[in-house]
């Protein structure tokens, strides 16, 4: 069996969504992975992102922007979009999926301060969410555990 999949959706995956990435894989729980795409990808990260990643000690995902395929959608255990659920960027199939929208403002209209202010707001975000996996895989290995008793 492959790694469960977490997907962070966002317009551009230039910013939110590959820095969740990257947070993300840096310190993934055993079994799951992170993959980043957008609804509509740019062509290349957004020239801060890579900086504001290093601050804190981590590096771009390999990738460019990559398009969010319903493939993607439909293989993924937990999508968590960035806040940009409009009806002109996001596929209407997405709305009827089980996400989560963690609504963060997009870094890229913010001055350097505030690029900082939502990169750490999704530190804290992404380690909440890894708490959660670890804690849910825990649960199920208990009850699991517990039947074969």
């Amino acid at each position: 069996m492959g790694d469960r999949i977490v997907v962070f959706i966002c317009v551009e995956n230039a910013c939110r969504s590959l820095m969740a990435e990257a947070m993300f894989n840096a310190n993934r729980p055993a079994g799951w992975v992170a993959i980043s795409a957008g609804t509509s990808p740019a062509v290349s990260p957004n020239p801060r992102t890579g900086p504001m990643l290093q601050e804190l000690g981590l590096s771009l995902p390999s990738h460019p922007p990559q398009e969010l395929t319903p493939e993607l959608m439909d293989t993924a255990r937990v999508r968590v979009t960035m806040g940009c659920l409009d009806d002109t960027n996001c596929p209407a199939r997405l709305k009827t999926l089980e996400l989560r929208d963690w609504q963060l403002e997009d870094p890229a209209r913010l001055d350097d301060i505030g690029f900082r202010r939502v990169r750490d707001r999704l530190a804290g975000l992404v380690r909440g969410l890894r708490t959660e996996l670890v804690l849910q895989d825990r649960r199920s290995r208990d009850v699991t555990v517990g039947r074969a008793r």
